[in-house]
Parts: structure tokens; sequence; C-alpha cells
């Protein structure tokens, strides 16, 4: 029997959230939950006056990203020319910045319309100038309103123009795809060199990194210390430097300095050797000390210094290593410096015609949430991608939030493994995202239960694969170390793990060369060749990496 009409049901107050996060803005999600207050923003100030975004331009706008990227810059210029400042104009201007070829001429009354919406304290980073796509700035909520609608204004005789023969009105375009807020990313070995056989594969094949560069993005790397001065890790080819994105106006020699540690130790697990005994011997060092953590019966724990005599190598040994600075310590870093970072690398490498730096690491990132953005497309994630397709392999920590609390149904907490918790960058799709394991015994304990599991959120698999993070040695900061002593100290956390994969992949690399700018054929063969350690793919990917087994794979 035919039923008439039926009342419209009303929807429930969840299934109208989920409406409203799949409803397309210009403003991103993340940043629209910060500005309206309902989670405090990255500044912790609450709510804030200024927020730091990352615009990225509309690809439709007329002249394309690059006469968009310029009309905003020119019309922060002109702002700044018009209260008299001049530091932040300088710092633009410092990179030669000027018209390109080919853009469509822009009014200066579109020019001084848009740049109506700077106000004091606003301001756009000289660092956006390393990328292509995107402007990092600070911006006021209603700059950011204006700014996510602006559209180019017309002329009168535009206007007249603006009905086509149908009757229908011309199209205005605007400016910014989207704007997103600039996240805070976070930093997420002599036994594990056995545990993925890159002992056996340095002495079968000599796959020690030779003719390899490896990009480290990350706390900076001490430049002093002893385990990067034996094989001149840090001198770089003609036309690389290290970089710091921290500051605008940086001093390029403050990327080869790190306050924090965490990109000494990564750095350390990749490439270097530290000796005392066997050639080629550190210059100037008699002892290695390894500082590492021992619990007491009483459950407390203390740290303990031990000497080691022999060597200390990195998975790569002789890979050059190009520190990008990207936090400034342990907690302070914007998503807009790893993005710059990522930029630097594009332009050195002329965007994969001649490719100098092959791979990098990112041992780094921020939760995720597909609130924000669906899984793999942030900007970020974005970026890493295209960075894959010119032919750097991008090597990414899947994070250490594995495990955790649930609340049972009595309102009691359990702790728990937590299924889908990959950060980014991890979540990009052509990225290789891993996870941690055990330091030497991988097959008896697994996976770590720290360790991000996946699958990501929209039900791909990650991590790729697992690699040592528990408990690594590497390189502590030199400062305050005794004459003739070499620093050394344990970590933990998929950002140990992440190197292991790194410098893997640069001693394949350094043998195998005809894969050299081919990441996504180098990742299918490292997966392949993975060891399965009998885990759920979702904690362990493809399983163990294995750089004797890739090398004999092909």
């Amino acid at each position: 029997m035919a039923r008439g009409p039926q009342p419209a049901r009303p929807r429930r107050k969840s299934e109208s959230n989920i409406q409203e996060n799949l409803v397309k803005t210009r403003i991103g999600g993340d940043l629209s939950s910060f500005m309206k207050g309902k989670t405090d923003p990255p500044t912790g100030i609450g709510k804030a006056k200024h927020f730091d975004v990352i615009i990225e331009f509309n690809r439709d706008f007329p002249g394309g990203v690059t006469t968009a990227r310029q009309l905003l810059f020119e019309a922060f210029l002109l702002y700044l020319d018009r209260i008299g400042a001049t530091d932040e104009s300088n710092s633009l201007r410092r990179f030669g910045m000027s018209p390109p070829l080919g853009m469509p001429a822009v009014s200066e009354d579109s020019k001084l319309d848009l740049s109506q919406m700077f106000s004091n304290g606003s301001r756009i980073a000289a660092k956006s100038l390393w990328t292509d796509s995107y402007a990092f700035a600070t911006l006021t909520r209603e700059a950011i309103d204006r700014l996510s609608s602006w559209t180019m204004p017309q002329k009168d005789d535009d206007k007249n123009k603006g009905e086509t023969k149908s009757g229908s009105k011309n199209k205005k375009t605007p400016l910014v795809y989207k704007i997103w807020c600039d996240h805070k990313i976070k930093r997420c070995v002599y036994e594990s060199v056995r545990t993925i056989k890159c002992d056996a594969a340095h002495a079968s094949f000599a796959a020690s990194g030779k003719g390899i560069v490896w990009a480290v993005a990350d706390t900076g790397i001490d430049g002093t210390h002893p385990h990067f001065k034996t094989l001149r890790t840090l001198d770089l080819p003609d036309g690389l430097f290290h970089r710091d994105f921290t500051a605008d106006n940086p001093d390029p020699a403050v990327a080869l300095i790190d306050n924090a540690g965490h990109g000494t130790h990564v750095a350390g697990i990749i490439a270097g050797r530290t000796s005392v005994l066997d050639e080629p011997k550190t210059d100037a060092i008699k002892k290695i000390c390894v500082n590492a953590e021992v619990r007491n019966e009483d459950g407390t724990k203390s740290t303990v210094k031990d000497t080691h005599d022999g060597v200390i190598t990195g998975m790569a040994p002789h890979c050059k290593l190009l520190s990008l600075k990207v936090l400034a310590n342990e907690k302070q870093g914007k998503l807009s410096n790893l993005l710059a970072a990522i930029g630097y690398v594009q332009r050195s490498n002329d965007y994969g015609r001649n490719i100098k730096i092959h791979g990098i690491n990112l041992s780094l990132g921020y939760p995720f949430d597909p609130v924000w953005f669906a899984a793999g497309q942030s900007p970020l994630c974005v970026e890493v991608d295209r960075l894959v397709r010119s032919g750097v392999c991008v090597v990414a920590a899947a994070g250490n939030a594995g495990y955790g609390t649930v609340t049972q149904f009595s309102g009691a907490p359990e702790r728990a493994a937590h299924s889908g918790t990959i950060m980014d960058p991890g979540n990009a799709a052509l990225a290789i995202t891993v996870g941690s394991t055990h330091r030497d015994m991988p097959h008896t304990y697994g996976v770590s239960y720290f360790s991000s599991k996946g699958p990501t959120a929209d039900g791909r698999l990650k991590p790729d694969l697992v690699a040592p993070g528990e408990r690594i040695i590497s390189c502590a900061l030199y400062n305050g170390a005794k004459p003739g002593e070499a620093p050394f100290r344990e970590d933990t956390g998929t950002s140990m793990a992440t190197p292991h994969v790194s410098g893997a992949i640069a001693a394949f690399l350094s043998v195998r060369r005809e894969f050299l700018g081919q990441p996504e054929r180098v990742k299918e063969i490292f997966v392949s060749a993975a060891t399965d350690l009998k885990r759920r793919p979702e904690f362990q990917g493809a399983g163990l990496l294995d750089l004797m087994r890739t090398l004999q794979a092909v």
C-alpha cells in the first residue's frame, strides 16, 4: 500500500555534528574549532586574538597559485609601508621577491583592498618563500574570515560584462583554497644494527651509504659531536647547506646546534661512526661513555654510565646528513617550519630534475583528527606525497599513541591498546611509516606497546614496517663532555625506529644506485622483504625491516 509523504525525521545531535564536519569550507576544521573556542588553540592563550595559520592558495585563481601568493605578499608589503614598518618588509624582500613572468596584471586597487585586512600584530613569515603553494601568517579572526572569502574586486566595466548571453553571472574566484591551523609538531646504536642485519649488509655488500645525502628534519644536529667528525658526516656536497627554519632571519650555523638532543640522537642512528680501537679511529677520543637507565628493586630508576671500547656506527656510516632545523627545542616547532623545509628539499633537487637529497627522516609530527581533514589529505601529507613523487624517500614515524586508557561501562578507566592512532605525516600514503619493536628480541616481544597502530582513518594499512625503537643507544649532546670522551645515551620511541629505516635505505641505495629517484619502488622492495613477526598487520605492517634480505632480493 502506497504511503504519503512522511515528515522529516529530526537529526540527532551526533548526526548534525557529522554533517557539520563534512561541510566544505575555506577555513579548515582544525582552525575553525580553535576560532569557535571549542578547543584551545596551540598558542595556549585560550581565545587568542591572533592565530598562526597556513594559507593554501586556490589553483583556479586567475594566474594560478603563483599569482595568488604574489598578490597576498604585495598586499602585506603595502600594509607594512602604510604603517612605516621596515624590518619585516626587508626580511621578505631579501629573498628577491618579484612578480613572476607572465603574471596577469593586478590593479593597485585590488592590492590596496586586500591589504586592509592586515592589522597590528599581523605578519607573513619570510619562510613562506621556501614553498610554492602556501603562505605562513599570523592573522586575527576578522582577517581570517575576510581572507577566506576574498575575491578580486570587479571594475565598473567588468560588472557590466558580468551577465552572459544566457543571463547567468560570471563566477568570481576566491584567492585561497583553504586556511589551516599552523599546528605544533613534536618529536615523536650498536645492538640494533644486528637486529635489522645492517652489519651483514656492510660486510657482504659494502652497503655503507657512500654517495647518499639524507636530510634530518628535527631539533638540529650537534655539529661538535665526534661521531660526525670521523667520516665528515656533516660535510655536504656543493650546493647544499644546513638550514634553520625556526627563525625568519636564521644563522645557517644554528642548524648544527641542538639544544634538545633529539635530532642529534636520530642523526647518529642514520650515519656517522665513533671508534676507539678500530680504524678509522675517532680523533682525540679515548673513551665511549653510554648513559642508560636501570630500574631499581623499589621501582625507581637510576642512570648508570658504562664504557664501551669498540665501535658505535650508524646504519649507513658514510651517508652525508643534511640538518634541517624545524624544532627550536623539545616542545617548540610549527608545522610551517616543516613545510618550508620540504620546500627547500624540492628546490635543492630542482623538483626532481637533479636529485641531490635522496631522502628525509621525519621523527616528528602531530596527532591526527579526521574531523579536520581526511586521512592523508592534510597539507603536510599532501606535500610529503608530492616530495615522494619528485624522487625523494620520505620515512616518517608512526607515533607513540598506541597505548592508553579507555573508560569502562562503570566509568572506571582501564588501560588498552589503541588502534587508528597513526599521526601525521605518517598518514601520508607514499611515506614509509615506521612503528617500533624491541631492540634485539623483536620475535619474542613483538611490537612495542606504545607504537601507534593502524589502520588509517580511511582504512589504509599503516604502519608499513617496524624497526628497533626501544632503548636505542645513539649520540648524546657533546656539551659538557669530559675531554677524550664521546657521550652516548639511550632513548625510546618510534622516533628512534624511523632513522633505522632511513639509514637502511641509504645503505641500500649506495649499492643499488639504479633505484635512486624511485622511492615508491624502494618502498615496495623493502616492504616485500620484511620479516613477519607473526603480529597483526595494523601493529607490525609488513613486519621487521631486513636490509640483508632486501639487498638479496634485487
